[in-house]
């Protein structure tokens, strides 16, 4: 597979994109620009604007202000009361259902896209055969359907999309029709085929290890705007809001109260401890915040500062980890704190510790 050149002065961007159902708005002013080659993964929640986002951008849905250009060609100009449609934007799309004829083979699948652009016989039959060979899928060519494995269809309808060299790919959940384990395995075979064909490619997932293992860049979706947006390590280690940090990771939240302000560090009060984390956001001594802190970063059977004694209750082995679940007694409540560790644990109680920089401290709204 060669690395496509064709495309490489195509950006695609979008600029205060607002779209609305009724008086229900969807979109509320999302802007962003795709690089050529880059892989941007539209992350966040049902109901976030991520799909009717990548859906406007194929032109399946109409935004109300705003624009999409790619290139130098418009695609769609609220201001002007544009917008081009669907089959003359040129963009390879596979749809979260694959949308497959069943009733066509492989073969003509993936050449119906050529067809109704009236390429030559010959042509299409040389594209196509490309197509399928960079996917694996050579010898499927003359099967049906339902005569293949999930992840089969997916790569024909991955196929179908890049079949006639498309600037941009567009893939609504591409992975969410596959079981665990062929998830894991097609995420790895996608990345490997973006990057090596040189796609441009914007994906829409609700997973965010499948952005972060697919994407250069992500933009999390919250409410129909743009919550943050940088690398996948950015939105990890440095979040900018409690959403974020909580959309990014598996973790602990521990109710707490503020003891000391004193520049990015503060000093909080959780279940009668006092424990140390960094300021996100303003944080001021007497009020209620919220702290937060990564499985992984939660160390067992610690000493020194930032240890709190909690009572393990459960251990669940994971493969390569235990998940530990501990209970801090708080008067007559109860605070959950989950830990990955390499070992297995006794049942009791054990000592916690909290690095202070990984101890993230959010105010409470």
């Amino acid at each position: 597979m060669n690395k496509s050149t064709q495309h490489d002065a195509l950006h695609l961007t979008v600029n205060n994109l607002h779209l609305q159902y009724g008086d229900n708005p969807i979109l509320k002013g999302v802007s962003f620009t795709l690089a050529p080659g880059e892989v941007v993964a539209l992350l966040g929640a049902s109901g976030s604007g991520k799909t009717t986002l990548l859906r406007a951008v194929a032109g399946l849905e109409h935004p109300s202000q705003g624009e999409i250009t790619l290139g130098k060609t418009t695609l769609f100009d609220g201001a002007k009361d544009f917008e081009l449609a669907v089959e003359k934007r040129n963009l390879g799309l596979v749809f979260q259902s694959y949308a497959l004829w069943p009733h066509r083979t492989v073969f003509d699948n993936v050449a119906y896209g050529l067809k109704l652009r009236k390429v030559g016989t010959e042509e299409t039959k040389d594209r196509v055969s490309q197509a399928l060979k960079n996917l694996g899928l050579g010898h499927l060519a003359e099967r049906y359907p339902h005569q293949l494995s999930g992840g089969q269809q997916q790569r024909v309808a991955i196929a179908r999309a890049l079949v006639y060299n498309p600037p941009v790919i567009l893939l609504d959940e591409p992975l969410s029709n596959l079981d665990a384990k062929l998830r894991e395995e097609a995420r790895a075979w996608l990345r490997e085929l973006i990057v090596t064909l040189g796609l441009s490619a914007l994906v829409v997932t609700h997973d965010q290890t499948e952005a972060m293992a697919m994407s250069d860049r992500i933009l999390l979706l919250k409410d129909g705007r743009i919550e943050q947006a940088g690398t996948p390590q950015s939105l990890y280690a440095h979040p900018e809001s409690l959403y974020t940090a909580d959309f990014m990771g598996s973790n602990n939240h521990l109710p707490a109260n503020v003891v000391q302000a004193e520049g990015s560090m503060a000093s909080i009060e959780v279940a009668g401890r006092v424990l140390k984390g960094v300021c996100k956001g303003i944080i001021q001594a007497g009020k209620a915040c919220t702290a937060l802190i990564r499985l992984e970063q939660v160390r067992t059977n610690a000493e020194g500062e930032n240890v709190i004694q909690a009572e393990l209750i459960t251990s669940m082995f994971l493969g390569d980890r235990w998940e530990h679940l501990f209970h801090l007694h708080n008067g007559a409540d109860t605070i959950r704190i989950r830990a990955f560790g390499a070992v297995p644990l006794a049942t009791g109680e054990h000592q916690l510790s909290f690095p202070a920089d990984a101890l993230w401290l959010f105010p409470t709204a």
